[in-house]
């Protein structure tokens, strides 16, 4: 099955600050916040949402097509992931611009402070689903926000199974736009935080989602996922991971472990199984893309949490 990968292409500049960033914010003068945290190491590491995505995806023995948009200093992150295994003939790059870059500050809490410089990733709604042949499962990952409502329409238009999946750009768009790319989307994915925001800003409750969708998953962190449907509701708990490094990518990985599920024919069970089991890896380093383990090792993490994974019956 053909996959392909939208979503932001930066470059994550990941800071550790080593304290509690709450401990610092003065509840009498929030309408007037001037901080600046000093860290204790930094990391320039190839990130965004989009290669995120791809990355584990071809981890797990898929081939999938990155779709976005890059600047002049891509060279070699373009020629990385084509090494690991991730088809980034459909990524333009945009010349005079540079790679869109993400700062993130965490705190020792795991809580996160970021900034998002967009750069190039603004020209992706010069791309298009048309130009993409036999695409059987797409995701919509955080993007240029008018770019992601133009794949929503494509997808929907030329009958594309996709996963619409606002994630951070749920604080960008406006309600309108929410409603537009979320309404007769396929899938709908969200942490529980940001469908809190979806909620407040569009009105929109989990039934009135799945009026229109096949399913609406919900990741909560430590405490695991729930995939929404017409029929029902199904609670997949987190794999513990080994260590706790770095949360930056976890949900992505999640996404990626989900994907490989659906396009391998599991059911939504199994598939959040699996995105659970790529979100614990990826919790395990610094990064989105620093993780590496062979489909072997992933089955046994899977079976060890979850029991036999078992094979998907092949239709004539």
């Amino acid at each position: 099955m053909k996959i392909v990968v939208t979503g932001s292409i930066a470059f994550d500049y990941l800071m550790s600050f080593p304290g509690r960033f709450t401990e610092h914010f003065l509840p009498e003068h929030l309408n007037r916040i001037s901080l600046s945290f000093l860290v204790d190491s930094m990391d320039k590491r190839r990130g965004g949402c989009g290669p995120n995505i791809a990355y584990t995806l071809a981890l797990l023995g898929e081939r999938p097509m990155l779709m976005g948009t890059a600047g002049e200093d891509f060279g070699d992150y373009r020629a990385w992931l084509e090494s690991a295994g991730v088809d980034t003939s459909l990524v333009k790059q945009v010349a005079g611009k540079f790679t869109a870059s993400f700062f993130c500050n965490t705190d020792q809490h795991n809580n996160q402070i970021a900034s998002f410089y967009t750069g190039a990733m603004a020209n992706a709604g010069e791309l298009s689903f048309r130009e993409v042949k036999d695409c059987g499962l797409a995701i919509i990952s955080p993007n240029d926000p008018e770019a992601m409502l133009q794949y929503a329409a494509e997808c929907r238009t030329l009958g594309i199974r996709a996963i619409f999946d606002p994630g951070q750009q749920c604080a960008r768009m406006s309600p309108d736009q929410l409603k537009e790319g979320i309404v007769g989307s396929r899938i709908v994915v969200a942490n529980d935080y940001e469908f809190e925001i979806i909620r407040q800003k569009t009105g929109l409750t989990e039934d009135a989602v799945l009026a229109d969708s096949e399913a609406l998953v919900i990741t909560r962190g430590e405490k695991g996922s729930s995939v929404l449907t017409n029929t029902g509701r199904i609670d997949v708990e987190a794999v513990t991971p080994r260590r706790i490094v770095d949360p930056t990518g976890v949900g992505d990985a999640f996404r990626a472990g989900f994907m490989k599920g659906l396009a391998s024919g599991h059911d939504y069970a199994t598939s959040a199984q699996m995105g659970s089991v790529a979100a614990a890896y990826v919790l395990e380093h610094l990064g989105g893309q620093s993780h590496a383990y062979s489909w072997d090792e992933f089955k046994g993490r899977y079976e060890a949490h979850f029991g036999p994974l078992k094979p998907v019956a092949q239709t004539a």
